[in-house]
């Protein structure tokens, strides 16, 4: 059965959190929230599209780095309020610290450590001029 539905970008002031799953792995690889435009664009390109809250602006996901999420999958919540992309990130990193994923850091006993390695050095990859 197929349901005509869009995401209800009103309970949070316009946005929707987007939960970014690599689609082979299955691993979590990062959060970020999108608006209606971003929502438009990246059905439209099949590569995945974000509103960046600090800059308060649209980003295309690897304009910068190159490593761009082609959009396999798109799940929405029972709420309409939360999507799920399954992607191929290409490069193989989603985090802008170079990392596999956002979610590198692990709470253990004894403090916070770091799991896994960079894939990239951020200081090449997003030269500051």
């Amino acid at each position: 059965m197929k349901e005509k539905l869009t995401p209800d970008f009103d309970k949070l002031g316009g946005l929707i959190p987007a939960i970014v799953q690599d689609d082979a792995s299955g691993a979590v690889l990062m959060l970020a929230f999108m608006n209606e435009e971003a929502w438009n664009r990246t059905l439209a390109t099949r590569e995945a599209h974000y509103y960046s809250r600090s800059r308060q602006t649209l980003w295309h996901k690897g304009d910068t780095s190159g490593h761009v999420q082609k959009v396999k999958e798109i799940l929405l919540d029972c709420d309409a309020d939360t999507v799920l992309l399954k992607v191929e990130q290409v490069g193989g990193a989603a985090c802008h610290e170079g990392y596999a994923s956002c979610f590198f850091r692990k709470l253990t006993l004894d403090g916070w450590q770091v799991v896994g390695s960079p894939v990239f050095d951020p200081q090449e990859v997003y030269k500051r001029g």
